[in-house]
């Protein structure tokens, strides 16, 4: 009897690194649901090019500014696995949606720091905990982080601490949800080069160039190095890693 196909959710799949998210599992066998804010073009040909690789796709809408969407959303869920898969449940969850903003310290204001605490950390812990419920035995949760989370960078103070925090929630998760035969790990990139804070690091070749020196492998990160580990961690080869943070940043910093 063949065994069901495994399902993903990929918060933030229509470009950047979770685009590369989505496709690198997909390559995987695994069938995905990416989610979008605004990019629905771009979103709809993430599905057609998993596709075109033999799995099922879908992409739904999130904002995962607007908290009071969520329990809509994860009804959305719930009836997309139904008329799609015949199905009531999936099987990982990678938290990888977000937003991006270069500001020093001094200059954070109020509505920021509640923007940046609502996408990157209490949308995400109330997301998880609404849909570890439908969530597969044997599932893993993934949370995207940040290398700024043990390494300062001035400007970062507001996107690291939120990450810091997913970083210490995501320990919790391995431990509370262990009974349950879920895991749950980070995965940080380092600086990358896409289109995340406005194509900061790829619309600055000197900040580029800069930031390519501080890896002995004399260069920035591409979407490419980030998803095949995603990847990587939804399979069977990974299912002794829990509750790790796993750093993909080319050694920066080390």
């Amino acid at each position: 009897m063949t065994a069901p196909t495994k399902i993903a959710v990929v918060t933030g799949g229509s470009r950047g690194l979770g685009k590369d998210m989505a496709i690198s599992i997909a390559k995987k066998g695994i069938d995905v649901i990416i989610t979008y804010r605004s990019k629905e073009t771009e979103a709809l040909e993430v599905v057609k090019q998993i596709e075109a690789m033999g799995q099922k796709a879908i992409a739904l809408h999130l904002d995962m500014s607007l908290f009071a969407s969520l329990d809509t959303f994860v009804n959305t869920i719930k009836e997309t696995l139904k008329i799609k898969w015949n199905t009531t449940s999936f099987d990982f969850l990678i938290n990888n949606a977000g937003m991006g903003a270069t500001v020093p310290f001094m200059n954070v204001t109020e509505e920021l720091f509640t923007d940046f605490l609502n996408v990157h950390f209490k949308g995400i812990y109330f997301l998880t905990q609404k849909c570890v419920p439908i969530l597969n035995t044997g599932g893993r949760i993934i949370n995207i982080s940040t290398g700024t989370t043990r390494f300062s960078n001035p400007g970062y103070s507001v996107y690291a601490s939120m990450k810091g925090a997913i970083e210490v929630f995501t320990k919790y998760l391995a431990k509370e949800l262990g009974a349950k035969g879920i895991g749950a790990n980070v995965v940080a990139p380092g600086p990358v080069e896409t289109d995340f804070n406005n194509g900061f690091i790829r619309s600055n070749p000197q900040v580029k160039a800069m930031m390519g020196t501080l890896s002995p492998l004399g260069r920035v990160g591409a979407a490419d190095d980030i998803g095949s580990v995603v990847a990587f961690l939804c399979t069977e080869d990974a299912k002794w890693i829990n509750g790790q943070r796993i750093e993909v940043s080319g050694g920066i910093n080390t």
